[in-house]
């Protein structure tokens, strides 16, 4: 029997899903003493290596002022340091201290062994489908959001 998944039940799925991750996220963060804001920017510096504030709020999509209070906090819990920046006097460059690595590698190693353990007990066939799909259904959502925002704007510009 060929089983055909409605629109509706693969939006329920991923709201669903996404409840989920983000109730384990939130878990999973405050056992660390940390919050997603905070995890973002250090999963930033862990990938990408050291950065200004000025970087790392372009990175985050952020106000410089709200990388000021993350780095503050992340700093005041041993996450991360500021050092001056070797070629601008002007700047300072935010680096993970040894807890920060520490912490972030042990986070990468969870998200891999989660992603995994995600697919276990599925073909090569059936993984590739479903990154298919997702990846289709991620681009489909990002698209129709953008056209509402569109026609949001256009209907009231000085929104």
């Amino acid at each position: 029997m060929l089983f055909t998944m409605s629109g509706t039940k693969i939006l329920d799925t991923l709201l669903a899903i996404t409840m989920v991750l983000q109730s384990d996220q939130e878990r999973e963060l405050d056992r660390r003493g940390l919050t997603g804001p905070r995890t973002h920017l250090l999963w930033v510096l862990f990938h990408d290596g050291p950065a200004t504030q000025v970087q790392l709020a372009e990175a985050l999509a952020v106000t410089p002022r709200n990388v000021t209070t993350l780095v503050d906090a992340l700093e005041a819990t041993g996450f991360a340091r500021r050092e001056p920046h070797p070629t601008d006097r002007r700047a300072v460059l935010v680096h993970l201290t040894e807890r920060g690595v520490a912490i972030m590698e042990s986070m990468d190693r969870e998200h891999t062994e989660l992603g995994a353990a995600l697919i276990d007990g599925l073909d090569a066939a059936t993984v590739s489908a479903a990154q298919h799909a997702l990846d289709h259904v991620h681009t489909r959502l990002a698209q129709l959001i953008a056209e509402h925002e569109q026609r949001l704007h256009d209907e009231d510009p000085h929104r």
